[in-house]
């Protein structure tokens, strides 16, 4: 039970790491960071049985699609927080590291590649945005943040 509120905690506070990170590198290095109306549209259709679109942005808006996005990424990355927790302390026996962290991080990089990007018709590694490497460099740089910042979660909660 504890490795399970210590997984929820350390990805609370990646996620809130992240998400600073994010504004620091959208409004200080003029990235484009996640769009989470964008992300709450897409998981809204979802329960409308469409999984799939030709871009997002062409699929009329739902009620609340900010929201809905917000609590998406932050169960997305509680869930992050809990499979890091797992793979290291009981797949790999081992205490967490920086380094397997922003491995982990890095790794996490496969869900918005190959499958949130293409379904919202984004194409695989963001292949049909206007701007596919600065996406895809941004896309690393926040997952790797994710990473280091699940670190920091563990140091924070032990």
């Amino acid at each position: 039970m504890n490795a399970i509120i210590n997984g929820l905690q350390i990805g609370v506070v990646a996620t809130i790491l992240m998400d600073i990170a994010a504004l620091f590198a959208r409004h200080v290095l003029r990235l484009p960071t996640g769009d989470w109306t964008m992300i709450g549209r897409w998981f809204g259709y979802w329960f409308k049985g469409v999984l799939v679109h030709r871009p997002i942005t062409a699929s009329p808006p739902i009620a609340h699609e900010l929201a809905i996005g917000w609590a998406g990424h932050y169960v997305t990355g509680i869930l992050y927080g809990l499979g890091y927790v797992t793979v290291v302390e009981y797949a790999l026996d081992a205490e967490p590291t920086i380094g397997s962290a922003v491995i982990f991080g890095a790794v996490t990089l496969a869900a918005p590649w190959l499958l949130v990007q293409p379904a919202m018709g984004a194409g695989i590694c963001a292949s049909r945005t206007p701007h596919p490497w600065l996406t895809r460099a941004t896309n690393a740089l926040m997952h790797v943040v994710f990473g280091a910042s699940l670190y920091v979660g563990w140091c924070l909660v032990q």
